[in-house]
């Protein structure tokens, strides 16, 4: 896999706020989470979670995957590694 400029570009993107840092690194810490499970840890309100976890989704950073009312979340390790990948090859 290799990702795009424009890819690396909006991964940086989606890297560059801190909450959204938190939520990657509370889903790191379990194999799949639902969406309002990251509320507690995070320390924010719903919408702000559901409006970073589109961000993280749209860069492809996470998988969502719909069941019933529910969200669940994980980590897109393969693109997580190809895009730290590439960035040490840079150095």
């Amino acid at each position: 896999m290799h990702l795009t400029d424009a890819q690396l570009a909006k991964i940086a993107k989606a890297l560059g706020d801190e909450h959204r840092l938190q939520i990657l690194v509370t889903l790191g810490q379990r194999p799949s989470m639902v969406c309002n499970e990251i509320q507690a840890p995070c320390e924010l309100a719903q919408p702000t979670i559901s409006h970073h976890v589109k961000i993280l989704a749209d860069s492809d950073l996470i998988i969502t995957e719909k069941s019933g009312r529910h969200l669940h979340l994980s980590l897109n390790r393969e693109v997580l590694q190809t895009f730290t990948a590439q960035i040490q090859s840079w150095l």
